[in-house]
C-alpha cells in the first residue's frame, strides 16, 4: 500500500463505473433515510437532558445543532455531487488526502455505524424484551438469551441477546433483497414515527395546559453557561446533538441515486431540516404545557443532568413531576395533561419505528465495506453485486 498515493476523481468514477451499484432512489427516499437515521431515541430521552442545561432555551439549543449539522451537511452535499459514488468521507479522502488516512477513515465509519446499530439494536431488545413480551404477553425471556456475555452496569451476562440478534439479522436480509424495497419499508417506519410526534405536537400545543408565562426565563442560565459548566443553550446543544447523529449516512447512498448531483444535498439538507423544525415544535409542546425550567444548584447553576444531585432533587415531591426529571420525556407530558393512554402508544410508536435507524445505519456500514473492497483495500469478495437484487450478495 502507498500510503501517500491519491486516487485521482477520474479513476474513482472508472472504478465506479465498471462495478457499481444499481441506481434506484430518488430525493424523498434520500430525505427519508435520513430522518430514519436522525429521528431516534434522542428525541425521546433526551429532552428532558436538555431542558435541564437550557430550560425553555432547549429550543434555541435545537436550532444551534441544527444549524452545526446543516453547515456540515453541506460539506458533504458539495462533495458527493462532484463524487457520486458510494464511500461517503473514506472516498473524499481517498480523493484528496491519500490511502492512509482513507483507509484509516473508513474502518471508522465501519466502526461507528456498526456500534451505532448494535447500540440501537440492543436499546430495541430491552423494549421488546421488558414491554412486548413481559407486559403485554406474560412472557419472560430466559436471562441467556436476553443479554450478551458482557452485560453492563453490573448485571449478569447471558449467553447471546436474542432479539437484537434477530432485528438486525432481519434488517441485514432486507438490505440484501433491495436497495428500493429498504426504502419503502422506511418510509414506512418514518410515517409512524413522524405520526406519533406529530400527534404529541397537536395535543401538546393545543392543549388547555399549554401557558406562554412557562417560557419565562427563556434561558435560565443563559446561552453559554458560564465556561466549563455543560449548561446554557450551547451545553444543552452538545447533548442534544445526539439526536442529530447518523444524517452523514445519506451520502453513502449517492452511488444509487438518480441524479445525485441534485438529490443528495436535497436529501442531506432536507432531511436536517425537517427534524429541526420538528424537535422545535416538540420542544415547544412539552415545555408550554408542564413547564422545563431546570432546577437550580448552588450559584444559580443548573444541577448536571443525570447527577446524584439532580436525582436527589427529583426525589423531592415538589419535583417528582417535572419534565428535567422523566426518563420518557413525551411520554410523561401526555400522562401529565390527561392522555396517558396516547403516551404509551407514543413509546410503542417509537419502538416499532426503532428498526429505520439500524437499516440505514447498516446500509451505510456495508457501503463502506463495498467500496473499500472495490478499491482493493478489503477482501474482493466484499464488492460482489448480486445479479438479480443489484445489491451487494
Amino acid at each position: 500500500m502507498i500510503l501517500d498515493r491519491v486516487k485521482p476523481l477520474d479513476a474513482i468514477l472508472a472504478a465506479a463505473q465498471k462495478k457499481s451499484l444499481h441506481r434506484s432512489l430518488g430525493a424523498l427516499q434520500l430525505m427519508l433515510f435520513g430522518i430514519g437515521c436522525i429521528i431516534g431515541t434522542g428525541i425521546f430521552v433526551l429532552t428532558s437532558a436538555g431542558a435541564q442545561k437550557a430550560g425553555p432555551g432547549l429550543m434555541l439549543a435545537f436550532v444551534i445543532a441544527g444549524a452545526v449539522c446543516i453547515v456540515a451537511a453541506l460539506c458533504y452535499a458539495e462533495i458527493a455531487s462532484m463524487i457520486p459514488v458510494a464511500g461517503s468521507a473514506y472516498t473524499y479522502s481517498y480523493a484528496t488526502m491519500g490511502e492512509l488516512l482513507a483507509w484509516t477513515v473508513g474502518w471508522a465509519l465501519i466502526l461507528e455505524y456498526a456500534i451505532a446499530a448494535s447500540a440501537v439494536s440492543v436499546g430495541w431488545s430491552g423494549y421488546f424484551s421488558g414491554t412486548i413480551l413481559n407486559e403485554f404477553l406474560g412472557i419472560a425471556l430466559p436471562q441467556w438469551l436476553a443479554a450478551g456475555p458482557l452485560a453492563l452496569g453490573g448485571e449478569p451476562g447471558g449467553f447471546i441477546n436474542l432479539p437484537a440478534f434477530v432485528i438486525a439479522l432481519l434488517v441485514t436480509w432486507l438490505l440484501m433483497i433491495g436497495t428500493s424495497e429498504s426504502a419503502k419499508v422506511n418510509a414506512i417506519l418514518v410515517a409512524i414515527k413522524v405520526a406519533a410526534l406529530t400527534v404529541f405536537i397537536g395535543l401538546t400545543l393545543t392543549s388547555a395546559y399549554f401557558d406562554p408565562d412557562k417560557f419565562n426565563p427563556f434561558l435560565p442560565a443563559g446561552i453559554f453557561g458560564g465556561f466549563g459548566t455543560g449548561v446554557g443553550a450551547v451545553g444543552a446543544a452538545a447533548t442534544i446533538f445526539f439526536a442529530y447523529v447518523g444524517f452523514d449516512a445519506v451520502s453513502t447512498a449517492a452511488e444509487e441515486t438518480k441524479n445525485p448531483q441534485r438529490n443528495v444535498p436535497i436529501g442531506l439538507v432536507g432531511s436536517l431540516v425537517f427534524c429541526t423544525v420538528f424537535y422545535i415544535l416538540v420542544a415547544a409542546g412539552a415545555i408550554g404545557t408542564i413547564g422545563g425550567q431546570p432546577i437550580m444548584g448552588p450559584g444559580g447553576i443548573p444541577f448536571p443532568a443525570g447527577s446524584e444531585e439532580l436525582a436527589r432533587q427529583c426525589a423531592l415531591p415538589a419535583y417528582s413531576d417535572a419534565l428535567v426529571c422523566s426518563n420518557e420525556a413525551l411520554a410523561h407530558v401526555l400522562r401529565q395533561i390527561g392522555f396517558s393512554g396516547i403516551g404509551n402508544m407514543l413509546g410503542i410508536a417509537a419502538f416499532l419505528a426503532l428498526p429505520s435507524v439500524i437499516l440505514v445505519l447498516l446500509f451505510a456500514q456495508t457501503r463502506i465495506f463495498f467500496v473499500m473492497s472495490r478499491d482493493g483495500l478489503l477482501p474482493e469478495g466484499l464488492s460482489k453485486v448480486h445479479p438479480r437484487w443489484k445489491t451487494m450478495s
